[in-house]
């Protein structure tokens, strides 16, 4: 694959993969499962589907993603949000607009702890293009506050207007979600109504694996950036996303601090919580995706009136105490 696939390298959440069990037993005996995978956004994606083998697929697969790079790849210099972070003032695709409106949607939600305008705090933190992390002095931040928040830009006619010309987009918190989701919708309209994708550890699922559901784990957060890949626990998943964010393999420290690459939109400084990782289902990837991320700024209490209050989201919480790992769950 092209270097277009480095699109979320530097804000990839390969801290919070969700394993995929993708397991030969009893109940597959009358199913012929095909499984390919590959690297795509800066990770890996691994997509399993019940039927005869494809050869083209993969193929088209690449052709898929390769769509979405040119969409939302901040490293891409010629993607559409490229273009419109640079002040060019190009029509949005249909893509970019439905990502764009979930995004709007869950801020509001959320009360901005998900921000799609959050770009220039990414790269002022260095989890960004050129990837120098760093600490920031608090007079820098509140400059830079001034030009993020979802308030500031508007969807119209096809066009993104800014109310500051400084505003900048990023959706890695989102994209993913909705690549995973675009990629299972082109596996059913070729006919692979049982299928699961996997990106990163984002997943969608569609009908079954032979005679049960497909089933996905939880990954145990690590003490160490390059901790073991453990499960925490599985559960099973049909007709649904799931997708994970968390703070335990992207980070820095600084004079015995850590700082993650979890950023809070409204302080505009690296979230501290004893969060550790948030796995949310939805009906949607994008929606899942988005929903992690601002679950591990809002902190558990707060997500969960979210989740209860909603009949379409679950979500598990994996969170320090006292050293010790807890978990609180709605599913």
């Amino acid at each position: 694959m092209p270097n277009l696939f480095r699109i979320f390298a530097a804000v990839k959440k390969i801290a919070c993969f969700i394993i995929l069990c993708i397991m030969f037993g009893a109940a597959c005996q009358r199913a012929t499962v095909q499984q390919f995978d590959g690297v795509a956004f800066g990770t890996t994606f691994h997509i399993a589907y019940i039927g005869n083998n494809s050869r083209t697929l993969p193929q088209q697969v690449d052709s898929v993603l390769q769509h979405i790079s040119s969409t939302f790849s901040i490293f891409d210099t010629n993607s559409l949000i490229s273009k419109v972070n640079s002040a060019q003032d190009p029509d949005l695709n249909e893509d970019f607009q439905h990502v764009l409106q979930i995004a709007f949607d869950i801020s509001a939600k959320t009360n901005g702890a998900f921000d799609c305008t959050v770009q220039p705090l990414v790269e002022l933190w260095g989890f960004g293009r050129d990837n120098q992390k760093k600490v920031v002095p608090q007079g820098t931040i509140d400059s830079v506050k001034e030009f993020v928040g979802c308030g500031l830009i508007h969807l119209q006619d096809r066009k993104l207007v800014k109310d500051d010309p400084r505003v900048q987009l990023n959706f890695n918190a989102i994209a993913k979600g909705f690549a995973v989701d675009k990629v299972a919708e082109f596996l059913v309209s070729k006919g692979h109504k049982d299928c699961l994708v996997e990106i990163g550890g984002e997943i969608v699922a569609h009908g079954s694996k032979g005679k049960r559901p497909w089933k996905v784990g939880i990954q145990t957060p690590t003490v160490t950036a390059d901790g073991p890949v453990e499960s925490q626990r599985s559960f099973e998943l049909r007709d649904r996303a799931v997708a994970t964010s968390g703070n335990y393999r992207n980070f820095f420290e600084k004079d015995g601090k850590r700082y993650t690459h979890i950023l809070n939109p409204v302080t505009g400084r690296p979230e501290e919580t004893n969060l550790l990782s948030v796995t949310v289902i939805a009906s949607d990837c994008a929606t899942a995706d988005a929903y992690a991320t601002a679950f591990m700024v809002l902190g558990l209490e707060k997500s969960m009136r979210i989740v209860k209050g909603d009949e379409n989201l679950e979500a598990c919480f994996i969170y320090d105490e006292g050293g010790k790992l807890k978990v609180e769950s709605t599913f």
